[in-house]
């Protein structure tokens, strides 16, 4: 697996306090999005459709650290938009690393030839590049020529210069298991300290709505992908086992949604990192007020199809420490790719999906509006 020893024994231990604290919930990764305004336009992402004021904010470095220190996650995962359009994003990671955390950086890589000497390699960070698959399906994916080949390029730099390089991997319903997999043995041969791989999530607002996967197509999907790489024994996962045998349709879990909270430009998202449905504005009400028996699958329409990793990676690593010999035998022999598949979750009882986007954005519309027109502060005032 593509995790790192230091990191996996960190987060277990962070894991087990909690369990014997009688923690209920608890995150294990905070999503950051600084920002939402990206340099690319794909046709499955719902993050950027938003009007230019808010794509011009951005969280300040001291939101950032009131961020972690709030929620007190043992790993930050930085998102957007595209993280390298933030100018503070180098002291940003500085930040997290000087409070011990592991950081993850996600970026399509346009940037990071530019960007790369405001930054050094540390042990506890990473470089995560957007790769949905090949030069063609990437490409497809970002709606755009020649980023594939610029990733891979960013992908040789980064690791000439020492740091720690992953991938992370969307799939979508026009995904060719055969090339996915030669896609991963390339990104392997690389040199790639880790991959991440998830099926694509629905957002309501992407312009491309004809290729996201239902539950049943998924674990077709990645049975068949899996199957061609000794079960995902092959490639450097920087994934929890358990979180595979899920995607290959071997278990069926509920989602963790408060595992990866989200902070925001809006503040801290409701329920999660892929649905929008409310904001709190500090981590404890997010934790104490979301009404979280409303959401997951069998809950809300909007997550029947939903197994993205952001959702469920932390079922998984609690299903890891319930179920340690379960987990270490798919450890050892890989997932299984043939043979029955776990009985999923009904959606007989989910209530209708809810459309409260436009209504979020105009409120922060009206709150842009709003400190913009206040009097700034002068020496008279005080």
């Amino acid at each position: 697996m593509g995790i790192p020893l230091l990191q996996a024994a960190r987060i277990g231990a962070y894991v087990v306090g909690q369990h014997l604290r009688g923690r209920r919930r608890y995150p294990l990764v905070l999503m950051l999005e600084p920002l939402f305004r990206c340099n690319l336009a794909c046709a499955g992402c719902g993050k950027i459709d938003y009007p230019a004021p808010i794509l011009n904010q951005r969280l300040s470095y001291e939101d950032c650290m009131e961020a972690i220190d709030e929620c007190g996650a043992p790993v930050v995962s930085i998102a957007g938009g595209e993280p390298l359009l933030h100018k503070e994003m180098p002291q940003i990671v500085q930040g997290y690393l000087a409070r011990g955390k592991f950081v993850i950086l996600c970026t399509n890589a346009l940037l990071l030839s530019k960007k790369i000497d405001e930054y050094k390699p540390h042990p506890a960070f990473t470089w995560s590049i957007h790769l949905d698959g090949n030069q063609a399906m990437h490409d497809k994916s970002v709606c755009q020529r020649g980023v594939y080949d610029k990733a891979v390029e960013a992908i040789r730099l980064a690791k000439s210069r020492g740091f720690r390089v992953s991938i992370n991997c969307t799939l979508f319903n026009d995904a060719d298991p055969a090339q996915t997999a030669a896609f991963l043995d390339d990104m392997k041969a690389l040199g790639l300290d880790g991959i991440t791989v998830s099926p694509g999530y629905a957002y309501e607002r992407a312009p491309d709505q004809q290729h996201f996967l239902n539950r049943t197509k998924t674990k077709e999907l990645f049975r068949d992908i899996l199957s061609r790489g000794r079960g995902g024994r092959n490639w450097p996962f920087s994934q929890s086992t358990m979180f595979l045998n899920f995607l290959a349709g071997n278990e069926a879990y509920h989602c963790t949604p408060w595992g990866n909270p989200t902070r925001t430009v809006f503040g801290w998202q409701k329920p999660c990192y892929l649905l929008g449905e409310g904001y709190a504005k500090t981590f404890r009400e997010l934790m104490d007020d979301t009404e979280w028996d409303k959401y997951g699958v069998g809950n809300y329409e909007k997550c029947a199809d939903c197994m993205v990793h952001s959702g469920f990676e932390a079922t998984a690593v609690q299903e890891t420490l319930k179920h340690p010999l379960k987990a270490l035998g798919v450890a050892v022999r890989g997932v299984r790719t043939e043979g029955p598949m776990a009985e999923d979750i009904p959606l007989d009882k989910q209530r209708p999906a809810e459309y409260v986007f436009s209504g979020h954005v105009e409120r922060k519309l009206a709150e842009i509006r709003r400190t913009k027109s206040e009097p700034k502060d002068t020496m008279a005032a005080e």
